[in-house]
């Protein structure tokens, strides 16, 4: 039995010698085929991989680059518009520093041609027929007084003096009937004025029994023949409306002559 076994090994070992031998790693053509292509899947995922993560970069800084342009754009716009509105408030500037010495000439003009005109006033009140005389002597006071006073402008100041000349203009197209003092013979009395433009200034007395005139040359009140203090409360009924117009028979001024 022994011997039989040895024999049979012998020729067993001797069959595996004869076997070709393959390396266990080995691998068959098809594998090889398979694991290429295997590898180069996964390299053109990587390769993909890489080209998606180039592209959606790209895609993002070409994104950004559009919107840093738009807002360069805007920017260059703003700038334009600011660098127009600098130069537009330097013209203004210079454009009132201009005014603004202009004003300051014009004030030095206009300042002591106020002040002549006040004075003008003020001789034009006092020289001519007294009447409303503590009216108009207040309103030259007053004007002196603005003129002193810092905080008022030129222009108000200019604007009043005017206000004033244009009433004792209109002085000289109006009648009118007022009641005041006067001083007649030495006294003072109370009685009716009756003012015919600048021209005439009359009185009567309240209980109409005399009356009287404003003499210019001589700068007094002179007395009314009894005959013509009718006219003049004719005059004051006119003034006062409450009669109607009609021609008026009082003396009046011979007008004056320049000397030559």
């Amino acid at each position: 039995m022994q011997n039989n076994y040895k024999s049979a090994v012998v020729p067993v070992a001797m069959l595996l010698l004869t076997i070709p031998f393959f390396p266990v790693s080995a691998a068959s053509p098809l594998d090889q085929s398979i694991r290429l292509g295997m590898e180069n899947n996964r390299e053109e995922r990587h390769s993909q991989d890489k080209i998606d993560h180039l592209d959606d970069k790209t895609r993002s800084m070409l994104e950004e680059y559009h919107t840093l342009s738009r807002e360069l754009e805007a920017l260059q716009i703003y700038n334009k518009q600011l660098e127009r509105l600098v130069l537009s408030q330097q013209e203004e500037e210079n454009s009132l520093l201009q005014q603004m010495e202009e004003i300051e000439l014009t004030q030095q003009e206009i300042v002591p041609l106020i002040l002549r005109m006040v004075s003008w006033l003020e001789q034009l009140v006092a020289e001519d027929s007294p009447f409303l005389l503590g009216e108009r002597q207040q309103r030259v006071r007053l004007l002196h007084e603005l003129m002193d006073r810092a905080n008022v402008t030129v222009a108000e100041k200019y604007r009043r003096v005017i206000e004033a000349y244009q009433i004792e203009m209109d002085y000289s197209r109006s009648i009118e009937a007022y009641r005041d003092d006067v001083e007649v013979e030495g006294s003072v009395r109370t009685v009716d004025v009756l003012r015919v433009g600048r021209i005439g200034l009359y009185y009567v007395s309240l209980d109409g029994e005399y009356g009287g005139y404003w003499h210019k040359a001589e700068k007094k009140w002179l007395a009314l023949p009894g005959g013509e203090i009718h006219s003049i409360r004719q005059g004051l009924r006119i003034a006062r409306k409450q009669g109607a117009p009609q021609l008026l028979r009082i003396r009046l001024p011979a007008p004056e002559r320049d000397m030559p």
